[in-house]
């Protein structure tokens, strides 16, 4: 895979950049307080202390003086939060929804392990590494689109109830979101190069094959040996 060297270890480099993006992810609230797939600043001080409340992918933080944050346990309501906060209601099935969609963010730490795993296979492979690393960075492409996908959808209908009601309290994307979003894009980058890599690595060990010497039988001729003077 000489001809194809720098690809192919840009591609795995773009596998570990997918991974290191879905880390950072998965440390979101309540794990570091600031790293959130939604923020949402509060308008109203009146009611309380809290100035800002970050949802990440197991739980999430309520930013004051003395910040306060859930534990980490997958799935939860972000709906009652923001209800018990901000005193913001919302429908019986806004509120299953994103309560049920919450348990699906499983998948951020499934879809890491995938790309590291494609990591590793790449790592210094051969031909059937190469092509093994494009199967599982396709598959860990999927689960994070599919992943990226919920939390926007998850999000938008708090985000979007949020900024519709008569509070003056704003809810924006966190950069949790973002690093989703571009692990998306590198694991895509990834499987597309390891696998043109790959099928480049093995046109041109054919073609170097064809053009070996052949004796009058069609068998690539031995290499001649070298006389040893001793």
């Amino acid at each position: 895979m000489a001809r194809t060297g720098f690809f192919h270890h840009f591609g795995t480099f773009l596998l570990l950049a997918a991974t290191v993006l879905l880390i950072v992810t998965c440390i979101s609230a309540p794990v570091i307080n600031d790293i959130s797939i939604m923020k949402v600043d509060l308008g109203m001080p009146y009611l309380g202390p809290i100035k800002r409340v970050t949802f990440g992918t197991f739980g999430w933080c309520e930013i004051a003086g003395v910040d306060s944050c859930s534990s980490s346990h997958v799935g939860y309501n972000p709906a009652n939060v923001m209800r018990t906060i901000e005193g913001i209601y919302f429908s019986n099935y806004a509120e299953n929804t994103t309560k049920a969609l919450t348990k699906a963010m499983i998948l951020h730490p499934i879809a890491c392990g995938l790309n590291f795993i494609a990591f590793l296979l790449a790592l210094g492979a051969g031909l059937v590494g190469s092509f093994l690393a494009s199967l599982v960075a396709a598959l860990a492409f999927i689960v994070t689109v599919v992943i990226m996908i919920l939390d926007f959808v998850t999000f938008s209908i708090i985000k979007s109830r949020i900024n519709d009601s008569p509070t003056v309290s704003r809810a924006h994307w966190g950069s949790a979101a973002w690093t989703t979003l571009a692990a998306a894009i590198c694991s895509l980058l990834g499987m597309i190069i390891l696998f043109i890599t790959c099928c480049s690595a093995r046109i041109h060990k054919r073609r170097n094959r064809d053009l070996e010497p052949k004796n009058d039988y069609g068998v690539a001729a031995a290499p001649p040996r070298r006389r040893r003077w001793f």
